[in-house]
């Protein structure tokens, strides 16, 4: 086991394991923010899998999840805006927390893998990665209802 798939199953085991359990129970709002964080975190790692067992099928793996992972929790946070208005989710610290671990791993790889076209790949998926995270996290919290009344 090399440092890479340690990282991966410390991520996973710490990062994936708590979101899934927080996807499980709690209320509505703990569980959109769980499931928004949950891919924020799987995707760093399949980055991380990719590059200890050198396999580059996984960024593709990590970049259709960085590309479909927030377009869910949009889907949800419009389905469930009425249920939401009523308690809105706030997870500033985790969301920021995920969006630091996703840029440090991209930034990690990056540095592994060198000057290459998959180092575009690998920063494709960590725009998506952050920038998603990011906007996902602000509409489950109200941003796209209040938008609305503007």
């Amino acid at each position: 086991m090399n440092g890479w798939v340690l990282a991966a199953a410390v991520v996973l085991t710490a990062g994936v394991g708590t979101t899934l359990w927080g996807v499980a129970t709690g209320p509505l709002r703990r569980r959109a923010v769980a499931q928004n964080l949950s891919t924020a975190l799987a995707c760093p790692v399949l980055l991380l899998l990719a590059q200890g067992y050198d396999r580059p099928a996984y960024v593709d793996l990590a970049l259709v999840l960085a590309l479909l992972g927030p377009v869910g929790t949009l889907v949800f946070a419009r389905l469930l805006a009425g249920e939401l208005a009523a308690d809105p989710p706030c997870a500033r610290g985790p969301t920021w927390a995920s969006a630091a671990l996703g840029g440090g791993v991209v930034v990690a790889v990056c540095v592994a893998v060198g000057p290459s076209r998959a180092l575009v790949k690998l920063l494709v998926v960590g725009v998506l990665l952050i920038g998603g995270n990011l906007v996902a996290s602000r509409a489950l919290s109200g941003g796209a209802e209040e938008a609305r009344h503007d």
